[in-house]
């Protein structure tokens, strides 16, 4: 694989964990550079390590994880978009606890967000196997692309976050929806065409 081919890879399978942190980001009250990268570095080792097990994997469970990938994807991000919005529909005075940075508490919620993200990472690992590529290098460059995407989404969605306002929560919970089930569709119909 030459190395215009594993920046477009790696670009690729960072999108729909930029797309959640975009909504992430609208949802956090006060967010500011230090925070988005935090948030990056997390969804960033994610997408470093799903691929390198995906790899190890290999031939055996190909079959497994290509059928299955875009099921759990979509319960995973369907279930955290609906407690998104529920969050976002809590009365005022149960938020003025979580005023401060709501992301802090739940380091768990954004490492099932940024797995439900990265499955299909896995997907290609396994892909990977079969392909002369250094897997090292791969899930590096993978890695490295979705910190940068998204730290910067969690940096946009603020942007948006102090536009649309207080339910930006629930904005952010359906754009997780949506991702779901983009990519339930995207599994579901491509083999038909």
């Amino acid at each position: 694989m030459n190395p215009a081919s594993l920046l477009l890879l790696a670009f690729a399978m960072s999108t729909d964990a930029f797309a959640a942190s975009i909504g992430k980001g609208a949802a956090l009250k006060r967010s500011r550079f230090p925070e988005a990268l935090r948030i990056g570095v997390i969804f960033g080792t994610v997408e470093t390590i799903t691929p390198v097990i995906g790899w190890a994997i290999g031939l055996a469970a190909t079959r497994f994880v290509s059928e299955w990938d875009h099921w759990i994807a979509f319960v995973l991000l369907g279930a955290l978009g609906a407690h998104m919005i529920r969050e976002g529909f809590k009365t005022a005075d149960s938020e003025t606890d979580e005023q401060e940075a709501p992301a802090r508490k739940s380091v768990w919620l954004l490492a099932v967000t940024a797995l439900a993200t990265s499955i299909d990472a896995m997907a290609v690992g396994v892909t990977l196997a079969f392909a002369d590529v250094n897997i090292l290098v791969a899930a590096a460059a993978i890695g490295i692309a979705t910190t940068v995407m998204v730290t910067a989404g969690i940096m946009l969605g603020r942007v948006i976050g102090a536009i649309i306002g207080k339910r930006a929560e629930i904005a952010g919970g359906f754009v997780l929806i949506a991702i779901g089930i983009a990519v339930l569709y995207e599994h579901l119909f491509a083999h038909m065409g």
